[in-house]
């Protein structure tokens, strides 16, 4: 099962350059593509699938796009912050600057739901969102997700899980 502790500074990327969700996405399935060694074009269609049930946007700039993926892959979770804010839909309407992608294997579903609920909780601190956004290097933000609170705090963020 993942956890947190399984986040080295290599699932971190800072800084992506991207001009719109389906670019962060296109960037994100190409980089989850080659570290699963699967087509890009079935992650990438994964994810839009997803999409199109609703905004993975969870508010206050975060967004937390996942997928099962057929198989049996290792689970992988990148951890991304995007050079400048796009607009995911959100419901708070605030754009997305931090994008956290969970891919899943279909074949071994459990953890799913515990991983993303998980990774909801810490990004719940505020402190934590405040701290990944000022991270300067992928050891930092990694290890900020290792060790962030899970409790909640400030305003809740949306249940995008599904």
């Amino acid at each position: 099962m993942w956890t947190p502790d399984h986040l080295a500074a290599a699932d971190v990327i800072l800084d992506l350059e991207a001009a719109t969700k389906q670019d962060v996405l296109r960037l994100l399935s190409k980089e989850a593509a080659g570290r699963l060694g699967r087509p890009e074009r079935e992650v990438l269609g994964a994810l839009a699938a997803r999409e199109r049930l609703g905004s993975t946007a969870l508010g206050r700039g975060v967004a937390l796009p996942h997928a099962r993926l057929a198989g049996y892959s290792p689970p992988l979770v990148l951890i991304v912050r995007l050079r400048r804010p796009v607009d995911f839909e959100a419901r708070d309407e605030e754009p997305v600057d931090l994008v956290i992608l969970v891919l899943w294997p279909e074949a071994s579903p459990e953890g799913f739901l515990p991983a993303l609920s998980g990774i909801v909780g810490t990004l719940r601190d505020p402190q934590v969102l405040r701290r990944l956004r000022r991270a300067r290097t992928p050891a930092e933000a990694a290890s900020l997700l290792r060790g962030g609170a899970a409790a909640p705090a400030g305003r809740p963020l949306a249940p995008g899980a599904g």
